[in-house]
């Protein structure tokens, strides 16, 4: 089997926290710093970005690094030094998100301007991390482990999130997949989760999905629980 055929332990979760980011940052974007509702939202959902970042980035340094140095030595280094940098990043936002909530009129204008333009580095500075993760890094896992042993790495994580975890990694990632990586993540959670847990995430997940994504979802599995959240609702988690 070729390289390019194995499976690829980074590519779902990185095209959540890609699409999580954008959101993310389109929404500070737009925030209006003279609205504190609108200021107190936007602030929230950055902070919940920052520390779905700062989990994934842990989780990676517990489970995935440790695995390529054991027989790749030097592998991860590159991976783990930025992880070092996106830590320093993380706390710098976190500063700057509490510069915005204390500052008032004209000056948290510019607070807030100066937060999203360095959550437009952080985030572009996480792509680049993301390619390389996802080719280098990818590579010297599959050179070394089978493709049971990175499942098993893979499962692993997943064991450590916490429920509140598992959900924001499904709302982001289910829908940012393709409709084949949809059907193949929802249909081993399915198999492996209790009957309530995969109901819940359905609900969870659909909103965001198009008429045909759906469509094809459940043409894929079968018969699904009719989510009974709104998509506003969600949004506004």
């Amino acid at each position: 089997m070729a390289m390019t055929d194995r499976y690829n332990i980074y590519v779902l979760i990185h095209k959540g926290l890609r699409a999580w980011m954008c959101d993310v940052l389109a929404t500070v974007g737009r925030m209006d710093p003279y609205d504190v509702e609108d200021v107190t939202a936007g602030l929230g959902k950055v902070r919940a970005l920052l520390a779905g970042c700062e989990s994934h980035l842990l989780h990676e340094n517990e489970y995935l690094h440790p695995a390529i140095e054991a027989r790749c030595p030097g592998g991860a280094s590159a991976a783990a030094h930025d992880h070092d940098h996106h830590l320093r990043a993380l706390a710098a936002l976190e500063s700057a998100v509490r510069a915005a909530e204390v500052a008032d009129g004209s000056a948290r204008a510019i607070a807030v301007l100066r937060l999203y333009r360095e959550l437009a580095v952080f985030i572009a500075e996480n792509f680049e991390h993301m390619h390389r993760e996802e080719t280098e890094n990818h590579a010297a896992l599959v050179a070394h482990y089978s493709e049971t042993e990175v499942f098993a790495l893979e499962q692993a994580i997943v064991g450590s999130l916490t429920p509140e975890e598992k959900m924001t990694t499904m709302r982001w990632m289910a829908p940012s997949a393709a409709p084949h990586e949809r059907a193949m993540l929802l249909s081993g959670l399915r198999l492996n989760a209790p009957r309530p847990a995969f109901d819940a995430v359905v609900s969870l997940v659909r909103p965001f999905l198009t008429g045909r994504d759906w469509d094809k979802l459940a043409v894929a599995l079968g018969p699904m629980p009719v989510a009974e959240t709104r998509t506003g609702e969600l949004a506004a988690a």
